[in-house]
């Protein structure tokens, strides 16, 4: 049996005699607004028995990325990369992420974003209060991870220990860094530290990926025979920083450090198939990578952490 072919006069004619029956019901269809509002700010998944959520603390549009991305990679090659993944080689959208792991007895929040505003307004659409938080893991010491740690002079986290990499909190404890000063140093005596293998609880394990900073540090997550690593500034962009490992970026104080531990800890992922989390990637920050030539591929996650 053949369908029947659509013709555009067809068309026309259908258009007109569903307008005339509106007309002739009085029931004309006014225009719907548009809604300024953004997405859902937050994305929530099981991994194992952990209950992972991924909260939007911020975006922005950024002019000129290769004066942050692929410094050291021709013009020509970046523009190439960047229309081979359909993006614009002279603007970026960047993506903060922090992520809140609830293992049941205690609520663990990975990173405090920007400020302490917009992060705290992203955890109560994702229905939790700052004061729910048990601890709070800081991967390293930028402004927009620690940006969030104080509010009005006190803790924006009143009830929550402080963990963070020992090499790190001793690196920036010896610079002159205003928003160290004022955001993490007020909490250096409820802070603990950790060093690579070091434990945040069952299941939580840092691992060191230093060259970002002096201390970066990821976390693997382990819960029911499954595993998901939060890779922090690992890479700070899918295309210009995960795929092509050996790019430089701006940001990582130790550039080539920062390299090898892309190539080491993207290279294991994947290896093993284990998804991760990056702090800058397109929310929900969730996704997957393969080898690819001489680098990698970022895979964005699909319904994998839904069955």
């Amino acid at each position: 049996m053949t369908s029947p072919k659509l013709t555009r006069r067809a068309a026309l004619t259908g258009a007109a005699a569903l307008a005339g029956a509106a007309a002739a019901t009085g029931r004309a269809q006014a225009g719907a607004p548009m809604s300024s509002g953004r997405n859902a700010p937050y994305y929530r998944f099981k991994l194992g028995e952990f209950e992972v959520t991924t909260i939007l603390a911020g975006s922005r549009s950024v002019d000129d990325p290769q004066t942050i991305f692929g410094m050291n990679a021709p013009a020509e090659e970046f523009a190439a990369a960047s229309a081979a993944a359909h993006i614009p080689a002279d603007r970026t959208r960047f993506f903060f992420t922090p992520t809140l792991v609830n293992t049941g007895p205690e609520l663990i929040l990975f990173d405090t974003g920007l400020n302490a505003a917009a992060t705290t307004a992203a955890l109560a659409a994702a229905g939790y209060a700052p004061d729910q938080v048990d601890t709070v893991v800081i991967t390293h010491m930028h402004g927009d991870h620690i940006g969030g740690m104080m509010k009005d002079g006190a803790p924006t986290y009143a009830n929550a220990r402080v963990l963070t990499g020992q090499v790190e909190f001793d690196a920036w404890a010896g610079m002159e860094n205003e928003t160290f000063e004022a955001q993490m140093r007020p909490v250096a005596e409820r802070t603990e530290f950790l060093n690579d293998g070091g434990s945040v609880v069952s299941g939580i394990t840092a691992m060191a990926a230093f060259g970002h900073t002096p201390g970066h540090m990821t976390y693997m997550l382990e819960s029911g025979g499954k595993q998901l690593l939060l890779m922090a500034d690992l890479a700070n962009h899918y295309v210009w920083s995960l795929a092509y490992p050996d790019w430089e970026v701006r940001f990582d104080m130790d550039k080539s450090a920062a390299a090898a531990s892309r190539r080491k800890v993207l290279g294991m992922l994947a290896a093993d198939g284990i998804p991760l989390i990056g702090y800058h990637m397109p929310f929900p920050a969730l996704g997957f990578v393969d080898t690819r030539d001489d680098g990698f591929h970022y895979v964005p996650h699909g319904y994998q952490m839904m069955l």
